[in-house]
């Protein structure tokens, strides 16, 4: 099956965007700028009153960014772009008028845990285990990492980020803040997640939205700053170190 994202919005109001990509949800460039494009179309969107945001398949959620690509960056400026496209999706579901419910079905890595942080509220199955993998490259989670703190911690963040080849459960996740829920079957984190969205789907749409700023308080520099942590990232990742961890990481692929 072939990449792709779609958005589909029900008669009560609940639009679905479901991304997937072969290599285990890992979003290129262009996916990620579709991604962020769909989010905010949806929020813009009057007959949209709450976002599930979802990925197919049955193994991980999100594998992060595109490795492929990640591998191919030459120069600084590149890489910058490369780093930003994570940083898009992550303001536009900062700034999206709509709740966002994530549904979490397997596990995250780098970018994918993210994802998750960004997500207002999230529902997860046991088997998403989470894992910032970006040091063991060579960089470090400078662009997701606003998201991170903000929803587990500072001490919380500091062990994902430092210990980068440690998988942390999803039992962890959600003791962290990172998860609201986590269900050990399937057919229940569905229920759950149907539920909270029959529920929010019926409520006061102006309340979501004033309750949505409110989430978000102390956020709206972050179009800046997340430029910011993208520019670092793609300076490291054309160092001479990077490239060396990269090539090594290639070969035992």
């Amino acid at each position: 099956m072939d990449e792709y994202i779609s958005a589909h919005t029900d008669h009560h109001g609940v639009t679905t965007i479901e991304f997937y990509h072969p290599q285990s949800n890992s979003l290129p460039g262009k996916m990620l700028e579709n991604l962020a494009q769909e989010i905010h179309h949806a929020g813009i969107n009057t007959d949209t009153r709450l976002i599930i945001l979802r990925s197919a398949g049955d193994k991980a959620f999100c594998a992060g960014a595109s490795f492929e690509e990640l591998a191919a960056i030459s120069t600084a400026e590149q890489g910058k772009l490369f780093f930003s496209g994570f940083a898009r999706v992550i303001n536009a579901m900062r700034t999206c008028g709509k709740l966002i419910i994530g549904r979490i079905h397997g596990k995250c890595v780098g970018g994918g845990v993210g994802l998750a942080a960004a997500m207002d509220y999230a529902i997860a199955h046991e088997s998403a285990e989470v894992k910032l993998s970006e040091l063991a490259i060579g960089i470090g989670p400078f662009v997701v990492g606003p998201v991170i703190e903000r929803k587990t911690g500072n001490a919380a963040f500091s062990h994902l980020a430092i210990d980068a080849g440690m998988w942390r459960s999803a039992d962890w996740a959600k003791r962290k803040g990172l998860f609201a829920e986590v269900h050990s079957q399937h057919d229940n984190m569905d229920e759950a997640i149907a539920r909270l969205a029959g529920m929010l789907a019926n409520s006061n749409p102006d309340a979501l939205a004033e309750m949505k700023k409110v989430f978000w308080q102390g956020t709206d520099h972050w179009d800046q700053l997340l430029a910011e942590r993208a520019a670092i990232s793609g300076r490291l990742v054309v160092s001479k170190f990077t490239k060396e961890a990269i090539a090594k990481f290639k070969l035992k692929r």
